[in-house]
């Protein structure tokens, strides 16, 4: 996982009126996903190119695990950076695997190898590659290409990933289902990515940290959750609907909202096993509904409804090593918990009136990487750190 420090960009292109970008500093943490949010010229796409150099700052330093990039060789620099942008950029003259395996082969692979990575890549976005390998681009439909995009950004295994609105230019429905693909990817390969688009609601949905770029410079750099509830002025709110909480409901993750298992929460769950064999479709022994903590807010309120059930059972879902999936209990949800993550609501105090913290998780355990995480420099990184509003 790789840092990657701004300090003090500045942009000047020939014979323009003002910067393109304008002393613009911040540090993007180790297998971080940072999204440059904020309207057309604002110079977010300016910013991410000078990241692999395909323009240089006109002063100011970008340092990549403390080396100022200018000491690399474009060409090196570029083999340990991953790149996908909007149009995929597919060579239509190469078949799929001969895609992906373009960063490979300039590395000087060997044969067997570039062909287990295409492979395993192919899978990992999801095109079995007994399927697709042998395709070419114009015979994939436009969200199977920004995959193939995807898989050749990540085939020389880069240090970070740069990604110009990559799914811009796609239906939402194929958008949508691409965005939970990303998110898939990116806790399984804790790569640095930065992520360029001037869709609200997208960088809400991905982002550990958002910076909000306004005429070449950085107005606000913080988490979704610190921006929704305190923007820096009446433009950000504007900008990111800070005011429309029902919306947000559908961004914010379970897992923002969660607490950790109580202590006696495997006893308890072993008693039920023992004196009630019968559960519900759906729940933990004991009868508790359960809700993946990637689930929204929204689902997961839905269900409270539903059911009538006090509290949910968080859950994670894996595939073990044979090939099973199994769900693994991370944390438990309550409607009280729901509204202390509303602006005004305590969030050090998920259990509401009675104002006491939830448990800790355990360091370590999945249920930690559900709730988010210390990076190398301490940055919490919290997935869906949203915020949502449940008025009474």
């Amino acid at each position: 996982m790789s840092t990657i420090r701004f300090e003090n960009i500045t942009k000047v292109f020939a014979e323009a009126n003002a910067p393109a970008v304008d002393n613009c500093s911040f540090k993007v943490a180790g297998g971080s996903f940072v999204v440059l949010l904020g309207p057309s010229g604002c110079g977010k796409t300016t910013l991410l190119k000078m990241v692999n150099r395909l323009y240089e700052p006109t002063s100011g330093t970008i340092t990549l695990d403390g080396v100022d990039i200018r000491e690399l060789e474009p060409t090196v620099l570029r083999r340990q950076v991953g790149y996908v942008i909007q149009q995929v950029g597919l060579f239509p003259h190469m078949t799929v695997a001969q895609n992906v395996a373009v960063v490979p082969e300039l590395l000087g692979w060997s044969k067997d190898k570039i062909q287990a990575r295409v492979r395993e890549l192919l899978t990992l976005v999801a095109l079995p590659p007994d399927e697709y390998c042998a395709r070419y681009p114009s015979q994939l439909s436009g969200g199977q290409q920004q995959r193939v995009g995807v898989a050749r950004a990540l085939a020389g295994d880069p240090k970070v990933v740069l990604m110009d609105e990559p799914f811009g230019a796609i239906d939402a429905i194929t958008r949508s289902t691409l965005q939970d693909e990303m998110l898939r990817l990116q806790r399984k390969l804790k790569k640095t990515v930065i992520f360029v688009t001037h869709d609200v609601e997208e960088a809400l949905y991905l982002a550990d940290k958002i910076v909000i770029m306004r005429e070449g410079q950085v107005v606000q750099y913080n988490t979704p959750l610190e921006i929704l509830t305190h923007p820096v002025d009446k433009v950000v709110r504007e900008l990111v609907g800070a005011d429309d909480m029902i919306r947000q409901l559908s961004l914010v993750r379970v897992a923002s909202a969660m607490t950790g298992l109580p202590p006696n929460y495997r006893h308890n769950v072993e008693h039920a096993k023992s004196t009630d064999a019968k559960t519900k479709l759906g729940s933990q022994p004991g009868g508790e509904p359960t809700v993946d903590c990637d689930d929204t807010l929204r689902h997961a309120l839905s269900l409270l409804l539903q059911t009538g059930a006090p509290t949910l059972t968080v859950v994670e879902h894996a595939k073990t090593e044979s090939g099973v999936e199994e769900s693994t209990p991370v944390g438990l949800l309550s409607l009280e918990q729901i509204r202390a993550s509303t602006p005004g609501g305590d969030q050090a105090k998920p259990e509401g009136a009675k104002g006491k913290p939830g448990p800790k998780v355990p360091r370590g355990s999945r249920a930690r990487r559900c709730q988010g995480e210390a990076g190398p420099e301490g940055a919490k990184i919290d997935r869906k750190s949203e915020i949502v509003n449940l008025k009474s």
